[in-house]
C-alpha cells in the first residue's frame, strides 16, 4: 500500500482492506478507481447483467459511478452524478452498490478479485474551455465581416428560411443578398447541399428578381466538394475559428 495526504493506492489486497479504503473514500468525497474480475447487475428501467470479466470501475464524488471494459470509450454500465455509493464484503467477496432514488435505479459490481484499488483527494476547480466553434466562427466574422470579402455587411443571425436558419444573412458592396454557411472543420459536399437549400428557399422566399449569393466558410473543404460548389454556383472562403 502507498499514501500520501492525497492519494492512497492497493495492490492485490484482501478484500476487507479495499472496503475500508473506499468507504473512507465515499466518507471524504474522494474518487474511487477499481481494477479486478467482477461480475455486474443493473436494476432499473430495464435490467442487465455481465458476467464474471476484468472491469476498471470508477466511483466519482458527485454521485456518478463508471464500469469500463477494455474496448471502447464508453462505460458499458453507469450511473448518473446524485447517486448514493455504497461498498461491503459478502463471503470474501468486495460489493460495491450504487443507488439512485428517482428513478429507481441500483447499480451492483461484485468482485471475485481486486488487482488495483485507488482513492484520490481530488482538487479540480477549473471548467472546460471549448474553443474552435461555429460560434467563435461566427462572432470572427461579425467583428471583422471583410474576412468574408471586402465590403460584406452582416444584417441578421440565424435568418429563418423554408430550409432551415441561416447562420449569416447579410449584403455584398453592390448589395445583393448572402447567405453565409458556417462549418468549425473541413467538409464535404453535404455542406454545399446544406448552403445550395438555404440559397434556393431565400430565393423563392424573396422578390422574385433578387440574385442569392451562398457562401461556405469553413477551414477546408474536400475536392468533391469544391466540384460542387462550382458546379451550383455557390463560393468558398477558408478561414479557421480561431486565429
Amino acid at each position: 500500500m502507498t499514501a500520501d495526504s492525497a492519494v492512497e493506492t492497493l495492490s492485490y489486497p484482501e478484500a476487507d482492506t479495499v472496503s475500508d479504503l473506499v468507504a473512507r473514500a465515499i466518507d471524504r468525497g474522494a474518487m474511487v478507481t477499481l481494477f479486478g474480475r467482477c461480475t455486474v447487475e443493473y436494476d432499473g428501467r430495464a435490467a442487465s447483467s455481465l458476467g464474471p470479466g476484468d472491469r476498471h470501475v470508477t466511483l466519482k464524488p458527485d454521485g456518478a459511478a463508471l464500469v469500463h471494459t477494455d474496448e471502447g470509450q464508453q462505460p458499458v454500465n453507469w450511473q448518473p452524478p446524485g447517486c448514493d455509493h455504497a461498498v461491503a464484503v459478502t463471503d470474501g467477496a468486495l460489493e460495491v452498490h450504487s443507488e439512485r432514488s428517482n428513478p429507481a435505479e441500483t447499480l451492483d459490481v461484485t468482485f471475485e478479485t481486486v488487482a488495483h484499488a485507488a482513492a484520490f483527494d481530488v482538487s479540480d476547480p477549473e471548467e472546460l474551455a471549448v474553443t474552435g466553434t461555429e460560434a467563435d466562427l461566427k462572432d470572427r466574422i461579425l467583428a471583422e465581416p471583410d474576412l468574408v470579402e471586402a465590403g460584406f455587411t452582416p444584417l441578421a443571425t440565424e435568418r429563418e428560411t423554408p430550409a432551415g436558419a441561416v447562420d449569416i444573412y447579410g449584403e455584398d458592396a453592390t448589395g445583393r443578398t448572402v447567405v453565409v454557411e458556417l462549418k468549425r472543420r473541413r467538409v464535404g459536399p453535404d455542406a454545399v447541399g446544406q448552403l445550395d437549400r438555404y440559397v434556393g428557399a431565400l430565393e423563392r422566399d424573396l422578390h422574385a428578381q433578387t440574385e442569392v449569393r451562398g457562401i461556405l466558410v469553413a477551414p477546408s473543404v474536400t475536392d468533391r466538394a469544391r466540384q460542387l460548389l462550382a458546379k451550383k454556383g455557390l463560393e468558398f472562403v477558408s478561414l479557421e475559428p480561431t486565429q
